[in-house]
């Protein structure tokens, strides 16, 4: 049996140290990579349904060949392999804050090992996705205002439960409308949460998309023996 617990790399960062583990579940047999922010659980490999639907929420509600998607949030990389997983993307970028996330995947300290860094279709990209979101020039440097199929966003817990101050005045009627100047006529943008639908935040998404919806994402806590849990992925859809 592997050890009970490791600490694989701790690192500072502009909100907060940072630190990536590996766990080890006696009562499941297995091994879960976590990582926290100070002594805040940000994700685990334990969990990752809802992760991956933000990815096929997303594409499933788009149409077509050759698209363009954009990830705000690495993490452990769910949301950017099962978005590569679909034949119909053609390039992914990955915006992350924290270097050190994006120098896990590139060192292969995460469950996936370097899939994502080795994927040529994949590009991971440090930097402030909500500041990005706000600027004039967008997420591509080398393209200004470069718009994209899909932008998908796991990087609060909610768009009412946020992780730091950055994403202040994101999650509202004019912040949603600056991103969809990213977005493709017909693009989606896909919002992750760990809480179930909230109708109020649907009618926020409403007052800046043409279409909003909800889908809530069910599966069982292996924790809690089987107990289900509820999140959501909410989307939008530009006119």
């Amino acid at each position: 049996m592997s050890a009970m617990f490791e600490e694989l790399d701790y690192a500072p960062t502009p909100i907060g140290a940072i630190s990536l583990r590996r766990r080890h579940i006696l009562a499941l047999k297995t091994d879960v990579i976590e990582i926290l922010l100070g002594e805040e659980h940000l994700m685990s490999s334990l969990f990752t349904a809802s992760e991956v639907a933000l990815a096929d929420a997303g594409l499933r509600a788009l149409e077509g060949e050759n698209l363009e998607i954009l990830v705000g949030g690495l993490g452990l990389g769910y949301t950017a392999q099962a978005a590569l997983a679909h034949e119909a993307v053609s390039r992914l970028t990955v915006v992350d804050l924290l270097e050190p996330v994006i120098r896990w995947h590139r060192e292969g300290l995460v469950p996936m090992k370097t899939e994502l860094a080795d994927d040529p279709r994949c590009q991971l990209v440090q930097g402030d996705f909500f500041g990005l979101a706000a600027s004039e020039d967008g997420f591509d440097s080398t393209h200004p205002a470069r718009q994209y199929d899909a932008i998908l966003i796991d990087i609060d817990h909610t768009p009412d439960r946020l992780l730091h101050g950055g994403s202040k005045g994101f999650y509202t009627t004019e912040g949603f409308h600056k991103l969809q100047r990213f977005l493709k006529p017909g693009g989606v943008m896909g919002l992750w949460s760990d809480e179930a639908p909230d109708a109020a935040i649907t009618a926020r998404l409403a007052t800046a998309f043409k279409e909003a919806w909800a889908e809530p994402v069910v599966f069982p806590n292996p924790l809690q023996d089987g107990r289900e849990v509820t999140q959501a992925v909410y989307l939008g859809r530009k006119g």
